[in-house]
């Protein structure tokens, strides 16, 4: 009779922790991503969020129609790419466990779709630097920060030859 006491209070208390733990984690996933401010956003990413879509549903779900930002923080995993002008691609790298000293970068479109242009350095725990265009982030344990400035005129992206490069399209000034 105690052993089959014992067994039910340690599988009550395993199922009370499964709970607690899945709550836990259910909590940190609906925790907001952004607020509004007086210029725009503010987002505070946690670890495993992947920096560039979130930036991206925020555009369309805001209708964001231009902006830039700048952010902070700790990255699981950056992947900078470094654009080879003859084969006209980029040529990645991807770094791990590294905290983003600078985060800066714009938003525009590309037709119906954000497009976001990002540049950033990234140290190593030797105080190694690494830097340049980002084509990936994730955050890191801690959290990363975003401050996004809205600018009113929406700003298109388009491909240009030769360098097959997607680049910011101005509107003339009067």
């Amino acid at each position: 009779m105690f052993l089959a006491s014992k067994k039910i209070i340690v599988g009550a208390m395993l199922c009370l922790i499964v709970n607690l733990v899945g709550a836990q984690q259910k909590e940190n996933s609906e925790k907001c991503r952004y607020t509004k401010t007086s210029y725009g956003y503010l987002m505070v990413l946690r670890e495993g969020d992947n920096v560039l879509a979130l930036i991206e549903n925020l555009s369309k779900e805001q209708q964001i129609p231009s902006a830039n930002f700048t952010g902070i923080g700790f990255a699981q995993e950056v992947t900078f790419g470094f654009y080879d002008f003859n084969k006209k691609k980029f040529n990645p790298k991807t770094f791990h466990k590294v905290e983003m000293g600078n985060l800066t970068g714009s938003i525009a479109w590309n037709e119906d779709k954000p497009s976001l242009h990002i540049h950033g350095i990234a140290t190593d725990e030797k105080f190694d630097a690494y830097g340049g265009h980002i084509l990936g982030l994730k955050v890191g344990t801690g959290s990363m920060e975003i401050y996004i400035t809205v600018n009113q005129e929406k700003l298109q992206r388009k491909i240009e030859q030769p360098l097959n490069a997607n680049v910011l399209q101005l509107p003339c000034a009067n």
